[in-house]
């Protein structure tokens, strides 16, 4: 049992499946550092320093000034800013890993094409092994 799954492990598609989501994980975080870090606060400052993380809605009777007041709190809210900053990962990533696989799949196109494996026959125009000196449908001789 132990050599059967040495054998699934090391199987080709499965390591660069691993090394896919180890590497999707880690860009995940530097989407998610770049629209929290870099985008956001641009945005919220082109809409009147607007900070996005903190917006929300609160749905008890107090009144709280930051989404972290209304958290420590044990207030009922609707985080709309939060969610808008997770929107905003989804799209920027999704657009990403779209950008790559299409690069990916332009470079594959790129490939030589395979030598063809078989050839007609200039007698019948059957196709024959590009290795055969004979036709197998008309037994003529063929270079």
């Amino acid at each position: 049992m132990l050599g059967e799954f040495k054998k699934f492990a090391m199987r080709g598609n499965v390591v660069d499946m691993a090394v896919g989501i180890v590497i999707g994980a880690v860009f995940g975080k530097i989407v998610s550092s770049f629209v929290k870090d870099v985008l956001m606060p641009q945005i919220g400052k082109l809409m009147g320093n607007a900070d996005f993380s903190n917006l929300f809605i609160n749905l008890e009777d107090g009144s709280y000034e930051t989404l972290a007041a209304a958290r420590e709190a044990g207030a009922a809210t609707i985080n709309y800013g939060v969610f808008v900053n997770t929107v905003l990962d989804f799209v920027i990533v999704a657009f990403a890993i779209f950008m790559v696989i299409k690069a990916m799949s332009r470079l594959k196109s790129q490939e030589l094409p395979k030598p063809p494996n078989t050839k007609s026959c200039p007698h019948c125009i059957s196709d024959i092994p590009v290795a055969a000196t004979r036709c197998k449908f008309c037994t003529s001789e063929v270079e």
